[in-house]
């Protein structure tokens, strides 16, 4: 491995852990990306996460919904980390 996007390349077509902006997180099937890390994502998984205030309270209300996706282009400017898969030794 030479440069980062080496780590990537070797996690085509395995499932990689991606958290973007706004509080997203996505776990897919990586197919492609290009060097503007944009990505294309197979079977994914998506989890938004959204904080609130209670106004009678005041307190932080975390609410998390999930969906499914079968296929998702993922613009590269959103990414903040891609997790590949884990490799044993």
């Amino acid at each position: 491995m030479e440069v980062p996007l080496d780590l990537v390349r070797l996690s085509i077509d395995e499932r990689v852990y991606v958290k973007c902006r706004n509080g997203r997180e996505l776990r897919g099937r990586l197919h492609a990306f290009d060097q503007h890390l944009n990505l294309v994502l197979g079977d994914v998984e998506e989890t938004l996460t959204n904080t609130q205030m209670d106004e009678e309270t005041g307190e932080e209300l975390i609410k998390k919904s999930t969906r499914t996706i079968g296929m998702l282009f993922v613009r590269g400017d959103i990414i903040v980390l891609i997790s590949p898969p884990l490799r044993a030794a």
